[in-house]
This record gives C-alpha cells, structure tokens and sequence, in this order.
C-alpha cells in the first residue's frame, strides 16, 4: 500500500519540464502579439522565454496570455533588446529570486518545489 500512494502521487506530477525560447524580433504590432498568443497555448509548454520583444516597461501588459500565470521581465526605457519569461499554470515552482539588467539583456529567475 505505501508504493500504492507513492505512484499515485507521482502520476498527478508530470516529471517533465519542457522550455522554448523564441527570438521574437519585436511584438509591437498587433498581429505579431496574436500570432505569438496562439503558438504559446499550441506548444504547450512549461516555460516560454522570448527575446527581443522590444517592449518598454509600460508596454508588457500586451504580452498577457491565458494560461500563464506569471510573467517576468527584463526591459529598458527604449522598445530594443528585453527578455519575457512565461510560467505556465501547470507547474507547481514558487519563485525565490529573480535578477535582471537595467538594459533588457537578461533575466535570472531562482524556483523550488513546495
């Protein structure tokens, strides 16, 4: 019975973690952002990094998308360079720490398990 709970509860956790990363070249248009909204919710992924979305800080309310809870980025006050990282609702990580650059050039995100 103790290897019974043990199997089940490692079959409501999936053991893969699966990430993809894009190098969007810029999603100030409508379209682009659209397009890249419908690829997301396609791959099904655990966690979506973009580069290059060419956003200002006050911009990344756009990138929004159902399904991602969480969001982090890394942005300069001019639409060039930046990094987004999407965190998908099916995974179970708490967020420790997070660095990033003032330039958008990158973004360090430490997660543990509960």
């Amino acid at each position: 019975k103790n290897n019974e709970k043990t199997s089940n509860k490692v079959a409501r956790v999936s053991p893969y973690l699966s990430i993809i990363t894009s190098n969007v070249n810029g999603l100030n248009a409508p379209v682009k952002r659209h397009r890249l909204a419908n690829s997301v919710k396609k791959q099904d992924s655990s966690i979506y990094c973009l580069q290059e979305p060419h956003f200002t800080c006050k911009d990344t309310h756009r990138l929004r998308t159902k399904g991602w809870k969480e969001m982090f980025h890394a942005n300069g006050n001019w639409k060039r360079a930046g990094v987004t990282i999407y965190k998908s609702d099916k995974i179970d990580f708490k967020t420790k720490t997070i660095r990033r650059d003032k330039e958008g050039s990158y973004i360090m995100i430490k997660e543990s398990t509960p």
